[in-house]
């Protein structure tokens, strides 16, 4: 079987100690341009890789942030992880990213991998299913950086990346009311993630200050899967007052409800309105152009980059009182009006 070529294996092609060709391929001063030139020939030739985990033993550095996303065919996400890579590889780190498939036992294996591998500061929005958090103790024991976004949990000396889901879940509520509805729904992602309880406590905030009242019908948890859309048109088909007013946890599962419900003959915005959530391109491709909130995924993901970073060159200390709110904003479009 062929065996990974060394410095030594080098060292010894090329009659040098692996002193110079550790020195050679790092660029070091001390090593002329024609040695250099010999080296990385060689080690081309030879196909030697280089192994950055290694490289940094004396700074105890890898020079690599991991990162562990829900998932990575979503929209919202890629554009979070856009904004981290650009400030990572501006600042000479490479990204480490995995996707939990909203399984807390893959966010346990990927957090232990990441960690096995050196990974100098940890980036999570959290699984949909995660209760516990003990994976993360490593990080926290060995002071290692660890940041939330989006989907977040207090951790101690941990810091947090969010917007306020609460106020946007109160405007986006509002909005519906003051368009007319009286007999709203809201569907919800799992309740045990911040951002779909927090925009929970918004949606009955909203529906207390209007004089309406909330009980579980107002309610669907779902899983935001294209599969589950049958539960939403057998929960409003199945509703004794008609519901004229959605609030949807996504812009994808609101146009996949668009397209459902249009084919069982609703008319929207006339008979129910609906307003999404995350202003992804889908929001102005649907018809009609869906309402939503604007979640700036790529700002968050630039600032999530920029703390870590100066967290990591000694800039800043992450704590708790780090955690960052950044502005959202109601979008209003044909699906409301």
């Amino acid at each position: 079987m062929d065996k990974r070529i060394t410095i030594y294996d080098l060292a010894k092609t090329l009659g040098v100690s692996a002193g110079t060709v550790s020195r050679s391929l790092n660029d070091h001063p001390s090593i002329s341009q024609k040695t250099k030139d010999r080296v990385i020939s060689k080690a081309n030739e030879l196909g030697y890789k280089t192994n950055k985990f290694a490289v940094n033993l004396s700074t105890q550095k890898s020079n690599t942030i991991g990162v562990i996303v829900p998932k990575l065919n979503s929209i919202f996400m890629s554009t979070v992880l856009a904004g981290i890579e650009k400030i990572a590889n501006e600042a000479g780190y490479n990204l480490i990213i995995s996707q939990s498939l909203e399984s807390m036992e893959k966010e346990k294996l990927n957090a232990k991998t990441l960690y096995d591998s050196g990974v100098d500061a940890l980036l999570v929005s959290l699984a949909y299913d995660t209760t516990d958090f003990d994976h993360f103790a490593n990080y926290i024991r060995n002071k290692i950086p660890l940041i939330f976004i989006d989907r977040v949990h207090n951790l101690p000396n941990c810091s947090t990346i969010i917007i306020d889901n609460k106020l946007a879940g109160f405007e986006a509520t509002e909005h519906l009311i003051t368009q007319g509805c009286k007999n709203l729904l809201y569907i919800s992602g799992n309740l045990k993630r911040n951002v779909y309880s927090e925009r929970l406590k918004g949606f009955k905030e909203a529906m207390a200050k209007h004089n309406l009242k909330f009980n579980q019908a107002n309610l669907l948890e779902s899983d935001l899967g294209p599969s589950s859309v049958k539960d939403v048109i057998a929960h409003i088909n199945n509703n004794d007052i008609p519901i004229d007013g959605l609030f949807v946890a996504n812009d994808t599962f609101a146009a996949h409800c668009i397209k459902e419900l249009k084919k069982e003959k609703y008319k929207i915005p006339s008979d129910i309105k609906i307003i999404g959530f995350n202003n992804d391109p889908i929001s102005e491709l649907v018809t009609p152009t869906l309402s939503t909130i604007n979640y700036p995924g790529y700002e968050l993901g630039v600032l999530a980059g920029q703390s870590v970073i100066s967290h990591l060159n000694g800039g800043i200390d992450l704590h708790p009182a780090n955690s960052i709110t950044l502005r959202h904003k109601l979008i209003i479009r044909e699906s409301t009006l």
